[in-house]
């Protein structure tokens, strides 16, 4: 399976759940005409998986998006410790949600399969000494809305509802069902088809 996402953290949980991955990502500017939230994302997805499945015919491909949305504001990776600040304070205390789309794409077989998943998140009311500490460990600088839930974050959240993983980067379970539904298994997925060139 070709999994179109350069994140560490989408192709560790595959991968920790016997999925076999190439990794190819897609240059598509990530924007949408779609007006809602939610759509937008499954169209950004859907658009990462159409882009690498036009020269990869045969093979499945996957690919994400991951947002996490307070009052209806998508929060995304921090450009400086300054707005890392502003985001971590403005989670403090607050219930958020993490949305994320995902695709299935196979050409080949017209499997055109796009979806979502959602979880809430409640922080713990954070003191300004925390903010700082957790942003000296450079962890936020990479991540949507600022904070890793599976490093040293998860000591900033106080629960969740919904899918671990979903707020990880990618909710292997929905997948995983919907995979079922679409009479898939891993062992489909991770066949490879050698093609013939010419």
């Amino acid at each position: 399976m070709i999994l179109a996402s350069k994140s560490p953290r989408r192709k560790e949980i595959l991968e920790g759940f016997g999925f076999k991955l190439e990794i190819l990502t897609s240059s598509i500017e990530e924007v949408s005409d779609e007006e809602g939230l939610l759509e937008q994302i499954m169209d950004i997805s859907r658009k990462k998986s159409l882009e690498i499945s036009k020269i990869k015919k045969e093979s499945y491909v996957l690919s994400a998006d991951t947002v996490v949305v307070l009052d209806g504001h998508i929060l995304g990776k921090p450009k400086d410790e300054d707005e890392a600040f502003y985001m971590l304070n403005s989670l403090s205390a607050r219930q958020h949600k993490v949305l994320t789309a995902y695709t299935i794409m196979n050409s080949q077989k017209g499997i055109d399969f796009t979806s979502y998943d959602s979880t809430e998140v409640c922080f713990k009311e954070l003191t300004e000494e925390e903010i700082r500490w957790y942003i000296s460990t450079g962890e936020p600088m990479d991540k949507a809305g600022a904070y890793g839930i599976q490093g040293k974050g998860a000591v900033l959240i106080k629960k969740i509802e919904g899918d671990f993983f979903n707020v990880m980067g990618f909710p292997i379970s929905k997948f995983y069902d919907d995979l079922k539904q679409l009479n898939l298994s891993i062992d489909e997925l991770n066949k490879t088809v050698e093609v013939e060139r010419c």
